[in-house]
């Protein structure tokens, strides 16, 4: 036992010893040129970034109209896959809300037709491999990821997934009582709230954009719902599958056509299949024009904010110029930033941003947190900046810095050459030309101090102004009122309904 204990202390009494020598030796050690006082950033010498290209990839089509993507990459001993789908929750019935979300989760934890779950699961597993499916508003996905040496056996569970779902009566209600769960839980973050009822507000209550789960919805949906919207949407022709890693593509094509080539719909099911191009996809418009709305919290002690309107899409040619004037307003040295958070104080944070999308139009959507009582000095101040970026010239200090942090996050778009593909199968998805991208940078290169003036002009309505504050009544002082002599103010009734029955 001694023997034991002395080792442990000439061990450690050793062990500081030599720690004291090291940092004796790495001090008499030091190159003086670190002592030397750090140069300002401003003196450095950086090389250029580099060229940006899109690697070569290969692409073709099997006979059943699935569109294929091959791009390799031999740096390390993976393959891995993504399949855009042309289907989305935005198809689904607005009284069946929560639909497509139950197809895309029990695709892959239901297990398929030939591997029920817990089998299909101990294969992936033995094979450190990953199988998952999801569908969101506009599309849908699937993915594996698997070793190169796996990648046969993974790609037939893949394809089992796909083509093969089982959509066992239990799964789906596991994932229904998941999603009861989350309904019950919605009005938990101050924050999720804020975000939902301004989308309503927006889009609307029945918008695909902006219905929510409800637990009567979940009750309207039946197996047979869930068979027909993936019949209906999960076809062949549907899918878009990109491959990155290392494979050969002269190899692979054969693997593709035995897992896929035999693949078709239906045919009952040919006539009714539905893809994000042929769906009458639902017009959008702005439901409420202005307004200042309240979602009286009282156990709250601060305010979250949501202002804006309804926004554009990224084709448009203003896209560039308002990218730039979100540089403007938001972040570290952006005008919100400065004047509203850091001169007033009046911002736990604060943002306010031009957010497109591919299909329908975003949103123009600015906010943040401050306490109760700087909730309409918060508003008042956050508008006058949205107002000021449409009437003042920006200058050419604040259009260089903007530029700049655009055009120095570009080489970001392209880290990883599963970024790079997933970029060029979602332009093919929605209709984008491929170098869609460098059209934006060579629009964010060009962009002057006129054109985010007439940008911000053209694309920003501040008298559409939807005003949502999710906070504490009693403790908002200036009362919301205030805001401007005629304002009324509307209360939203966020009581989640309960299940019928």
């Amino acid at each position: 036992m001694w023997e034991r204990s002395g080792s442990r202390k000439l061990l450690k009494y050793g062990l500081m010893t030599l720690a004291v020598v090291l940092l004796v030796l790495v001090g008499l050690g030091r190159s003086p040129a670190l002592a030397v006082t750090p140069r300002h950033y401003t003196e450095l010498e950086l090389p250029p970034a580099p060229e940006l290209t899109i690697p070569e990839y290969g692409q073709f089509e099997l006979s059943n109209g699935m569109r294929v993507y091959l791009l390799e990459d031999h740096e390390l001993p993976l393959v891995s896959g993504t399949a855009m789908i042309h289907t989305g929750s935005r198809l689904e019935p607005s009284d069946k809300a929560g639909l497509a979300s139950i197809v895309g989760d029990v695709m892959r934890s239901g297990g398929t037709q030939t591997h029920p779950a817990e089998e299909l699961n101990q294969l992936l597993e033995q094979r450190a491999a990953s199988v998952e499916t999801n569908i969101d508003i506009a599309n849908g996905n699937a993915s594996f990821n698997a070793l190169s040496e796996d990648l046969s056996d993974v790609m037939q569970l893949f394809a089992e997934v796909l083509r093969q779902p089982a959509f066992p009566p239990e799964r789906i209600e596991i994932t229904k009582n998941q999603l009861r769960g989350s309904i019950a839980r919605r009005n938990d973050d101050p924050g999720e709230i804020a975000s939902r009822e301004f989308q309503k507000l927006i889009y609307g209550e029945d918008s695909p954009y902006a219905r929510t789960v409800e637990y009567t919805t979940l009750e309207n949906i039946t197996r047979e719902d869930i068979l027909t919207f993936y019949r209906q949407t999960i076809q062949p022709q549907n899918v878009l599958l990109g491959i990155v890693g290392d494979f050969d593509s002269e190899a692979i094509r054969p693997l593709l056509e035995e897992t896929f080539g035999d693949w078709q719909a239906p045919a009952e099911i040919q006539t009714q299949l539905v893809t994000a191009t042929t769906a009458s996809v639902q017009e959008v418009s702005q439901v409420r024009q202005g307004g200042v709305f309240l979602v009286n919290q009282p156990q709250l002690t601060q305010s979250n904010i949501q202002m804006g309107h309804l926004g554009g899409r990224l084709d448009t040619a203003d896209y560039p110029a308002m990218t730039v004037m979100n540089e403007v307003l938001n972040g570290l040295g952006g005008n919100l930033v400065n004047e509203v958070r850091s001169r007033q104080g009046l911002a736990y944070s604060v943002y306010a941003v031009w957010s497109p999308r591919f299909d329908y139009p975003g949103l123009f959507i600015g906010g943040g947190q401050t306490r109760s009582e700087a909730t309409v000095p918060f508003i008042r101040s956050t508008t006058e900046q949205i107002q000021a970026v449409r009437t003042t010239p920006v200058s050419e200090d604040q259009l260089a810095r903007a530029k700049d942090s655009v055009l120095n996050g570009f080489i970001f778009n392209f880290q990883t050459p599963s970024q790079v593909l997933a970029r060029v199968i979602r332009y093919d998805y929605y209709g984008y030309p491929q170098d869609f991208i460098f059209k934006y940078q060579q629009g964010v290169e060009a962009t002057t101090v006129e054109d985010v003036l007439q940008a911000a002009q053209a694309n920003l309505k501040p008298e559409n102004l939807v005003t949502l504050v999710v906070g504490n009544e009693a403790e908002i002082n200036p009362p919301l009122s205030a805001l401007s002599p005629n304002a009324q103010v509307t209360q939203i009734d966020v009581t989640i309904p309960q299940p019928q029955g």
